[in-house]
């Protein structure tokens, strides 16, 4: 059967890190330092460091991504029984040159040719995310590229999704949002989105406040769901 379109959009706003950018491909690219322990160590990486934007958030306790990411990095290097500060500061330099996925330069052109506003809306700090999109050669696609850093609280507070209608001047109805991250998705159709699941890794649905409106299992497919 084929997916219903979502119509009356006026911009798609994305996700970073898991949707665009492979955090995967940080680590895999120090796996000549690290070996077969590369995957575990990205894993344990990115659990971690999801986990202290939320704890930070509840405690009230905000620093930047950048922070938080080299905070995570040390807890999974520590926990993997990994000393090398070496590697360390190459896996932290790798995240600035984060890989975007393969179809995402050809997605955002084809979006970016019917009109609609494009932007980004990630945990990113300014300098993170200014990095990713210009070394995978997208920056030029975006009308914005928003982080947290401007209401200093990370996602799934309301305040970081209400800065893309603010910024784009598209009423929140108007916006399809994009994240291979559940609790984001879930979050975001919350708030008010129109929102399609990017789920790269086949997860099972959230159990929380409010089912996405559809999903796809990866961005190449997004130009087709979105239409009059």
């Amino acid at each position: 059967m084929k997916e219903p379109r979502l119509t009356n959009i006026s911009a798609c706003v994305f996700d970073a890190y898991g949707t665009l950018f492979d955090v995967n491909s940080v680590a895999h690219g120090a796996a000549d330092m690290l070996g077969d322990r590369w995957q575990a160590l990205s894993d344990l990486w990115r659990s971690k460091q999801l986990q202290y934007t939320w704890l930070r958030g509840l405690a009230g306790h905000h620093a930047d991504f950048w922070q938080v990411t080299g905070d995570a990095l040390d807890y999974a290097m520590a926990s993997l029984s990994i000393d090398d500060p070496a590697l360390r500061e190459r896996l932290m330099q790798l995240y600035l040159s984060i890989a975007a996925y393969p179809e995402v330069p050809a997605m955002l052109s084809t979006l970016k040719a019917r009109g609609l506003k494009l932007a980004i809306l990630s945990n990113g700090s300014p300098a993170m995310l200014a990095a990713a999109v210009a070394n995978s050669g997208i920056d030029t696609h975006f009308d914005a590229v928003i982080s947290v850093e401007e209401v200093r609280v990370f996602k799934p507070h309301p305040d970081v999704y209400a800065l893309a209608p603010q910024r784009l001047g598209v009423p929140k109805e108007g916006i399809c949002f994009l994240s291979s991250n559940g609790w984001d998705a879930f979050s975001a159709k919350a708030f008010g989105f129109k929102v399609l699941w990017c789920n790269r890794f086949g997860q099972a649905p959230e159990r929380i406040p409010a089912m996405p409106d559809g999903e796809i299992a990866d961005l190449s497919v997004l130009p087709e769901r979105i239409g009059a």
